[in-house]
């Protein structure tokens, strides 16, 4: 038990000084101005619930001047009208319907690669449906990738959960990415792939970096454009770059634990769910994170030495607090800490497993086929 103790404290280290490092230099992007053309593009499939609040948002940008371009991707419920009856008041924004799937591609990358071929601006900011912009995001974005010469700029918006399954399952995006990607050696190492991540709800390209690059249809099979779409930029010689996101825009990705469940599995096997890294993320994440319940329950029985094993719990619980914090999440997630790590450690390793016995993954009534 003193080993594991131990083992507990150091786990519990890497996160809490990484996340406190990542804590004073990812900053909001600074306030700008500008006049170049920021195209705001909204792939949409049966986001009829979800469009109005997002159309209302990206309209209300200020800073610098915006066109909205909704791609309907074959909804069956109201989305096209909402956008089209807004539109007919509003010229900056337009809806272009998505053509039916090529073989080869996934549905979202399919749909923002039509969405790119229909923007005029500068800049490229695309946006989940489900995403409410701040007035000043799309300036402030684009103010920031020209400050820092980034093909790419990317945060993570605030994360609003209102059920107690996405109190479970949401407050892992930012856990990874604040407590395990060290940012000051991404932006060191600007042309890495390994080091290059994005949040898929909030990023904004250059648009000629991303012509140059194939953008969404360099990864057409991807399902998960956070991940690879830094990588190809980054293999392409271009700078990619994080922000803080939370004062720029807000986003209830899911309405309960089941839609979570579905919607992070599908990402699974392109982050985590490989054979070579699941092994290595569950030391990480249930050493400094479960272990150090454990060992001090032990200690209070006598069975562990007090010092570490307190230490690290205090490190786990402290970490998630200050990153709870930082992001604007509820805080009701923080009580909630050790089992928003089992739920994502038992989800990584069921999406593992599942493409052994099925061989697909499903999303907005779509069947992709993944790789082992």
């Amino acid at each position: 038990m003193t080993l594991l103790a131990w083992l507990a404290l150091a786990l519990a280290l890497l996160p809490a000084v990484t996340a406190a490092v990542n804590l004073v230099v990812l900053r909001p992007p600074r306030p700008a101005t500008g006049e170049d053309l920021v195209s705001i593009l909204i792939p949409a499939r049966n986001e009829a619930a979800n469009l109005g609040p997002t159309l209302a948002a990206a309209l209300a940008s200020t800073g610098t001047p915006v066109e909205v371009v909704v791609a309907d991707d074959h909804s069956t419920d109201g989305t096209p009208e909402i956008v089209a009856d807004l539109a007919a008041r509003d010229p900056r924004l337009r809806l272009v319907a998505v053509p039916a799937l090529p073989p080869g591609w996934t549905g979202k990358n399919h749909a923002c690669h039509v969405l790119a071929g229909a923007a005029r601006g500068r800049h490229l900011l695309f946006i989940d449906a489900d995403v409410r912009l701040a007035p000043h995001a799309a300036a402030a974005l684009a103010g920031e990738a020209t400050r820092r010469g980034a093909a790419l700029v990317s945060g993570v918006p605030r994360q609003v959960t209102a059920s107690p399954g996405e109190r479970l399952t949401v407050p892992t995006i930012n856990l990874l990415l604040l407590g395990y990607l060290p940012v000051p050696l991404m932006r060191r190492r600007p042309h890495d792939p390994s080091l290059g991540t994005a949040c898929g709800q909030l990023v904004l390209i250059a648009a000629d970096a991303y012509r140059a690059t194939g953008g969404h249809g360099a990864i057409r099979a991807g399902l998960h454009d956070g991940v690879q779409l830094p990588r190809v930029f980054r293999r392409a010689g271009l700078r990619t770059d994080l922000v803080a996101g939370a004062g720029l825009a807000e986003c209830r990705m899911y309405d309960g634990f089941a839609p979570a469940w579905a919607g992070f599995s599908k990402n699974a096997h392109e982050g985590l769910a490989t054979p070579r890294a699941l092994p290595v993320w569950t030391l990480l994440l249930a050493g400094g994170h479960l272990l150090p319940i454990l060992v001090s329950a032990a200690a209070l029985a006598g069975a562990a030495p007090a010092g570490p094993a307190f230490a690290a719990l205090a490190l786990s619980f402290g970490t998630r607090t200050a990153i709870t914090v930082a992001a604007r999440e509820d805080w009701r997630t923080i009580p909630l800490h050790p089992a928003i790590v089992a739920v994502a450690l038992a989800l990584q390793w069921n999406a593992l497993l599942r493409p052994r016995r099925a061989g697909v993954a499903q999303w907005k009534g779509r069947t992709y086929p993944v790789s082992d």
